[in-house]
């Protein structure tokens, strides 16, 4: 049962973790974030139980009812280490299931952890079972998709566009496609929109920033109803959006959309950056060649040093595979660290001549002449909504 449990424990203080570890020796997935990190990280997370415990510099009842904004049926257990009884009022009123007075209750926090444990467990099967029985998404916690590469030219805006679209016809999901190439965006040529809206209009509401501003900014492709937040296509522009407007963008479309797919530049920025910490997946566009291959490596190292978190959250998009290569995705097992989320077939043909018109792949769910292109890409749209 602990396995299938995602803890989140919330603290200001090193000491107050290091005087909790014993209770959760036993449980495999435990993260830790202070209070400052969870507005920012609760989202990612996604935890299934919270253990709050008491700061001395922050709010715990506006922490609270943070976590009930983000995630209403989210179990939190409060843990204090003084007595308080105005505290302790607040944060039952606030929605806390249960509290702790440590280290006088350490006993009786030991013999309700199965309890507490099997009550979050539950909830999270009910939620499983309350979307699967309505055939819908769960509003309020989408998924965020980063297509990403080291190298131009792998194919991220064509892959992207592509997906968005097939995964808007083949589901009832509500999706939305954000082009953060901010200086010369893409994404409008493939999906053949045209517009001088771009996500840079939401700048001026990002600290209230609400799903009412994105579908006002946001254009709608023709044929699936796709909504998408195109580039401003200005350097200027990109340069004065602050620190900080991607993460308040994403969180704000991670409650109104189930799937949010990210289409991003190359370079390495504050923006790149928070798309890629915020996203649940990142796939990362490989094409079959020498220079690709190299550029992942160094993408790696880059990683690793910006603390961005890869294992469980990347997997390689294996782009234009066919014959021809030289190089086979079944030469880079042993190279290659991540697991292949896909290998989409190299169709030059077909694809070039959707390019050139600046035509979307499909017009239609349930379209029976594709190009063998669109046909894989609908393939591994429903293999992710299995």
């Amino acid at each position: 049962m602990s396995d299938q449990i995602k803890i989140l424990l919330v603290s200001d203080e090193e000491q107050s973790l290091n005087n909790l570890a014993g209770f959760f020796n036993d449980f495999k997935n435990v993260e830790t974030v202070n209070y400052r990190e969870l507005r920012s990280e609760l989202d990612r997370l996604a935890p299934d139980l919270v253990f709050l415990i008491e700061s001395e510099q922050n709010s715990s009842v506006d922490s609270i009812d943070y976590i009930h904004t983000v995630s209403p049926y989210l179990p939190i257990v409060y843990i204090a280490f003084s007595q308080d009884f105005d505290m302790l009022r607040n944060v039952t009123r606030a929605g806390v299931v249960d509290y702790f007075v440590l280290p006088d209750e350490n006993t009786m926090l030991y013999g309700r952890m199965d309890s507490i444990i099997l009550m979050a467990t539950q909830r999270k099967l009910q939620m499983a079972e309350t979307a699967s029985a309505n055939q819908s998404f769960k509003r309020g916690r989408g998924k965020i998709f980063s297509f990403y590469s080291g190298k131009g030219g792998s194919g991220r805006t064509l892959l992207s566009s592509a997906f968005a679209q097939t995964l808007k016809l083949e589901s009832t999901a509500q999706v939305i496609l954000i082009d953060l190439n901010l200086q010369f965006g893409g994404t409008e040529t493939y999906l053949s929109i045209e517009s001088n809206r771009s996500v840079a209009d939401l700048l001026p509401v990002i600290d209230e920033l609400n799903e009412s501003h994105i579908r006002n900014v946001s254009e709608k492709e023709k044929y699936s109803k796709l909504e998408v937040l195109l580039s401003p296509r200005d350097a200027e522009v990109a340069e004065n959006l602050p620190e900080g407007f991607v993460s308040k963008l994403l969180r704000t479309c991670r409650r109104s959309y189930d799937f949010v797919l990210v289409d991003l530049p190359t370079v390495m920025n504050e923006h790149t950056y928070a798309a890629l910490e915020e996203s649940d997946k990142i796939f990362y566009c490989l094409n079959l060649d020498a220079p690709s291959i190299s550029m992942l490596k160094q993408v790696d190292g880059l990683f690793l040093r910006l603390g961005i978190e890869t294992e469980g959250r990347m997997e390689l998009l294996f782009n234009e595979v066919g014959r021809e290569n030289e190089i086979k995705p079944g030469d880079l097992k042993e190279v290659l660290a991540y697991p292949v989320a896909y290998k989409v077939p190299r169709d030059i043909k077909g694809v070039q001549a959707h390019i050139n018109r600046s035509e979307p792949f499909r017009k239609e769910a349930g379209e029976k002449k594709l190009i063998p292109f669109a046909k894989s890409i609908k393939k591994w749209v429903s293999k992710i909504l299995e």
